[in-house]
């Protein structure tokens, strides 16, 4: 059994981690409320937006050709991969990666063998695994999460329309941690371009919507107004991911780090409990030191 110098050593130091776990968990709660509040006020509006932009795919004309829109065959891919800046989140940043990994591999497989699947990181978690790895990475961007505003990632996701339609890649996907609820984050796996038709994602439950082809009436014309909206709505749908994971982010580290105090605190209560039977057993020895001198004495 350790010292009680050694005990009382190590219970001060477990004491002051414990301290930073509970700053942090309280910051990232903090910051988990404002994003929340956020992305619960954007989900809707992006959500809609996403389901007018499929109902508008379907009920298009043949003839009617849409840059953003085009889907041709998937020669070369690029995956976004959103992970964080730093650390102290848990799983967060290791699930993403080996998701994206795992969509590069099997949805993507025969493009992997042809080497045509490259990675775009925005975090710089994923960006310094992918490089130590030595896989394909066709940029990264830290900076993105250090100001997170709709004005701020429209730079950003020009920067992949461009690449879409000069046809740099042929589809642009999202690998990314959408935020459900504060301890709960849900791996996604998502198209960015082309323009399609939204999955079905593990939401709460909300009304049931009738899956019709809307018969939109365009004016002034057709070609002008989705020259307007198609845009708008990756925009929107760019900023939404970001949001989600930066949301998600939050609630991991404070999970993470309500874990760790709660670590700590049973650390605390053990090596206490071991101290005071230290503390005793040095007494009882003292005692017997005693007891023998005394009676050696006689």
């Amino acid at each position: 059994m350790a010292g009680l110098k050694e005990i009382r050593t190590r219970i001060a130091s477990v004491k002051s981690t414990r301290q930073i776990t509970q700053a942090m968990k309280m910051v990232a709660a903090a910051k988990l409320r404002k994003s929340q509040d956020k992305i619960l006020r954007l989900r809707p509006y992006a959500n809609k937006m996403s389901g007018i932009m499929a109902s508008i795919r379907k009920g298009l004309e043949n003839d009617v050709e849409i840059p953003l829109m085009e889907n041709r065959p998937p020669e070369k891919v690029l995956i976004i991969l959103v992970t964080s800046n730093r650390g102290l989140c848990g799983a967060f940043n290791a699930n993403a990666i080996n998701q994206a990994l795992q969509v590069a591999t099997t949805v993507y497989a025969e493009q992997w063998k042809k080497k045509q699947v490259s990675f775009f990181a925005v975090g710089k978690r994923g960006a310094e695994f992918l490089a130590s790895k030595g896989y394909p990475l066709a940029g990264v961007n830290n900076e993105i999460f250090d100001q997170l505003t709709f004005a701020n990632v429209t730079e950003l996701e020009e920067r992949f329309v461009q690449m879409f339609l000069f046809k740099e890649y042929d589809r642009i996907d999202f690998v990314y941690n959408r935020f459900k609820n504060a301890a709960v984050h849900l791996l996604t796996h998502e198209t960015f371009l082309p323009v399609s038709e939204p999955e079905e994602k593990e939401e709460i439950p909300s009304p049931k919507e009738e899956k019709t082809v809307a018969d939109y009436i365009f004016e002034p014309d057709k070609d002008s107004l989705l020259g307007e909206l198609v845009p708008k709505s990756l925009r929107i749908q760019f900023f939404k991911v970001l949001l989600d994971s930066f949301t998600a982010e939050h609630g991991a580290r404070m999970t993470a780090m309500h874990q760790a105090t709660d670590n700590a605190n049973d650390l605390i209560r053990e090596l206490t409990l071991h101290y005071n039977k230290a503390r005793q057993a040095a007494i009882t020895k003292e005692i017997l030191d005693i007891v023998g001198g005394a009676e050696a004495l006689k």
